[in-house]
């Protein structure tokens, strides 16, 4: 029995180790994340004490050393290309100008690239000089191969590890799939020269990863929540890391990994050299980048403001929510057709990802799914059937819009527009990589309105074609659909949903004896009112009252007048108006209409309707 219990409570801690591995990057569950690293202690550096080393190894070719500076700043104009920072190498046009060593043209050659991407061609030279540097560039521009190369070529210039050592270079990036994918290059490019590499991420058995770190490598590509266990256990160690990178850092600052990364770095030395690689420029990478970057520069690769990849064509299908499935089906009938039609979708939720998955299936569409409750072992078997093409129909989550990288897809559908347009752009850069074009269909909804703005300033930044439909949403603030549960909001501030729950809530707590005994009570009100006015001759001048004993409106100042001048009344537009001595509403004293809504009982003044006042003499 007591054998039966063990394995019983063995296999439980199994169970709780990996559903706590699971999810993005392995960050250690929810209620994790915020305790991460707690049990480590900030080292207290000592610079005077630390082994020195080297990380300036640039010396300028002789072919960009006799560039003008009319030459390099046409180029850099032409490339749409930025720069913020003090004494700033000039770029690299060509892999012979960059200065790589053997080992790695040697790579780069069989490869088969022929020119550089431009933030490659400006990131290299600052990256083998030493300098901390930000990095802001679209999906798809070869800014893995940015930060790389150069930390190949500053791996091999610094003493080999001892045993017990720490990487020398870390990686870390916010799912498993960029760490993997990262893996991949660094796997390829330091193989001549027998440079070492491991990935840890969640979601996956930590024996291996253990193993890999304690026998030591030279890089280690990480997510924040799987590198802060192996910290806290002692697998690893940071005191031989000169060499960091922060990988997207703007979406792991949205996944809530701020904290595992401000206790990551407080394990690295000081002097070491850090480069920050983002899509977007919020004020939290900026104050990130302030924090622990020194004296860097800042490259950005097209503007500041959210872009879209200008490869890619977006076609924006303004629908109701009913009918996107039969749209989806129509738009797979024509993509599949095409001899190039890697194909991903996005939809917000897991549930639906199945739900539309298993539907394709039935009706014959070769696709497969990946999400957050995927296993690893799952998210493996379904990449490596979309990669090589075996289905190539890809249903995700958002869970893949950052980490997934093929080359080769042609098409991505937003089957669901993402909550915001940040999310919009990653999703898109899917497509297009490596200066290829792509298309990009998104299906907008009148639930999505209030993202229109946002879209629209994509697509014209990006010189895309505007669907009329979704600039009138746009233009128009308080758009909504009559068939669509639409977001509009009423002059009050409140949705028409944020109305029914009100209505409705009213109407549950109020019972029909309740009802009609306060109606009986307010018509007495009223007809004791009335008696009160007949026999003081009219000296009574409120205007009508709303449910709750409010005024319904709030009248133009006047000079006091006396009983027998005009006095403010209301009456119901299909009743004929009240006659003056001087006609039906021919009155002195420059009379004035006034409009206003009540919401009122239809003794007075009925709910949602406009109702004009005037001025009128008493007789």
């Amino acid at each position: 029995m007591r054998g039966r219990s063990g394995r019983r409570s063995r296999s439980r801690d199994r169970r709780r180790s990996r559903s706590r591995d699971r999810g993005y990057g392995g960050s250690g569950g929810g209620g994790r994340r915020n305790t991460a690293g707690a049990n480590l202690r900030k080292p207290r550096w000592d610079l005077s004490r630390l082994e020195p080393f080297k990380k300036d190894f640039y010396v300028p070719h002789q072919k960009v050393s006799n560039r003008s500076i009319y030459e390099i700043e046409d180029w850099r104009r032409n490339k749409e290309i930025s720069l913020k920072g003090k004494s700033i190498p000039e770029p690299v046009l060509s892999f012979d100008e960059a200065g790589f060593p053997d080992y790695v043209m040697s790579e780069i050659r069989k490869m088969g690239f022929k020119t550089p991407t431009p933030i490659q061609s400006q990131g290299w030279p600052i990256a083998l000089s030493g300098r901390d540097m930000v990095g802001i560039a679209s999906t798809g521009s070869g800014k893995t191969l940015s930060y790389v190369l150069p930390a190949i070529v500053h791996i091999n210039n610094q003493p080999r590890l001892q045993r017990g050592d720490g990487p020398i270079a870390l990686v870390l990036a916010p799912t498993r799939e960029l760490a993997q994918q990262i893996q991949q290059v660094a796997t390829d490019f330091g193989r001549s020269s027998r440079i070492r590499n491991t990935c840890v991420f969640g979601g996956a058995p930590k024996g291996p990863q253990a193993s890999d770190l304690m026998d030591g490598v030279e890089i280690v590509i990480a997510t924040p929540g799987r590198l802060i266990d192996f910290l806290e256990s002692n697998r690893t160690n940071l005191k031989r890391c000169t060499y960091l990178v922060l990988d997207e850092a703007d979406r792991m600052l949205d996944m809530g990994f701020e904290p595992q990364i401000r206790k990551i770095i407080e394990q690295i030395r000081p002097d070491r050299q850090t480069l920050m690689w983002s899509a977007t420029w919020p004020k939290e990478v900026q104050a990130l980048a302030a924090e622990f970057l020194k004296d860097y520069i800042q490259i950005n690769v097209g503007s500041l403001q959210l872009s879209a990849n200008h490869n890619i064509l977006q076609i924006i299908d303004v629908c109701q929510e009913y009918e996107k499935e039969t749209k989806l089906s129509t738009l797979l009938k024509e993509i599949m057709a095409e001899k190039e039609n890697k194909t991903i979708i996005f939809i917000e939720t897991k549930r639906r990802v199945d739900d539309i998955t298993r539907k394709m299936k039935r009706d014959g569409w070769p696709a497969v799914c990946i999400h957050g409750d995927k296993s690893q072992q799952e998210r493996d078997w379904v990449l490596q059937d979309f990669r090589s093409g075996k289905a190539p129909i890809l249903v995700a989550t958002d869970v893949a819009a950052r980490g997934l990288d093929v080359e080769d897809v042609k098409f991505v559908i937003n089957f669901d527009y993402p909550s915001n347009s940040e999310d919009y752009v990653h999703r898109i850069g899917r497509t297009g990589r490596s200066q290829r074009t792509g298309t990009a269909y998104t299906f907008f909804t009148p639930n999505n309105a209030n993202k229109a703005t946002d879209l629209v300033a994509v697509l014209k930044e990006a010189k895309q074609v505007i669907n009329p439909k979704l600039q009138e949403m746009a233009d128009s603030r308080a758009w909504t659909n009559g068939n669509s549960n639409g977001r509009g909001r009423n002059r009050w501030g409140r949705s028409r949903q944020q109305n029914q729950n009100r209505s409705s809530s009213r109407s549950r707590s109020r019972s029909p004896r309740r009802n009609s005994r306060r109606d009986r009570s307010r018509s007495r009100e009223r007809s004791r009112r009335r008696r009160s006015r007949s026999d003081s001759g009219g000296d009574d001048r409120s205007p009508p009252s709303s449910r709750s004993g409010k005024s319904v409106i709030t009248p133009a100042p006047q000079p006091p007048l006396p009983p027998s001048q005009p006095l403010l009344v209301a009456y119901q537009p299909s009743l004929p108006p009240p006659a003056g001595p001087y006609g039906p509403f021919q009155m002195p004293n420059g009379a004035m209409w006034i409009s206003v809504r009540s919401t009122t009982s239809c003794s007075t003044l009925t709910s949602e309707r406009t109702y004009r006042y005037r001025n009128f003499l008493r007789r």
